[in-house]
């Protein structure tokens, strides 16, 4: 049983059969896929050298744009403890430059919510929900939040963290999965905000 499955349980036959398919992902067999975001944008101007820094984790980026192809990969693989960890690899093609935000997550059964582990090396630490909606489609919202120094982690003020909401769906008549992401701080504003398409191909 992949982490997913797991942490919804019998919510996961809620979900429209192909993103059921999506977030199956059995051990070491990689869901790979392509797509278009037909917006990115990021916050204020002066937010730039900070997205900028955020590269060297391979986290957010600065850029912005309109129909950016992109692509996303996650492979499930078994930790040295055993525990299922899934590899999120993310990356959008600007014209000028490859930006990626990559992520591992694993799943804490008693709390009921996935461990995000942002950037890598890893950078910060996100509490994630997972719920399903009425029509079938996936809904993340962050949670607590921590910023990963070395083997310590210390707990970010509230004020401070990234707020993140993500929809993932299926269009029928497209044929494609859908995705909207927004990152919002309650004191600097959006952060970064993405929505687009995309389609599984073989890997």
């Amino acid at each position: 049983m992949t982490i997913y499955r797991d942490l919804l349980g019998e919510d996961f036959q809620r979900l429209h059969p192909m993103l059921q398919a999506r977030y199956a992902l059995p051990i070491d067999q990689p869901f790979f896929a392509v797509g278009t975001m037909a917006k990115i944008e990021t916050g204020a101007a002066w937010l730039t050298p900070f997205l900028s820094i955020a590269t060297r984790w391979n986290f957010l980026f600065p850029e912005s744009g309109e129909n950016v192809p992109f692509s996303i990969k996650n492979t499930c693989r078994l930790l040295p403890t055993g525990e299922a960890e899934i590899y999120w690899e993310r990356k959008f093609y600007f014209e000028k430059v490859t930006r990626h935000f990559h992520a591992f997550m694993t799943i804490d059964k008693k709390r009921k919510v996935v461990k995000d582990y942002l950037g890598e090396p890893r950078l910060f630490y996100s509490d994630l929900s997972f719920t399903v909606t009425p029509d079938g489609r996936m809904r993340i919202h962050s949670g607590a939040q921590r910023l990963l120094i070395g083997k310590h982690e210390l707990p970010i003020p509230a004020m401070f963290q990234g707020n993140v909401t993500v929809e993932e769906g299926y269009d029928e008549v497209r044929k494609a999965y859908t995705i909207q992401v927004d990152i919002q701080n309650r004191l600097l504003g959006r952060l970064m905000r993405y929505e687009g398409e995309f389609k599984e191909q073989s890997y």
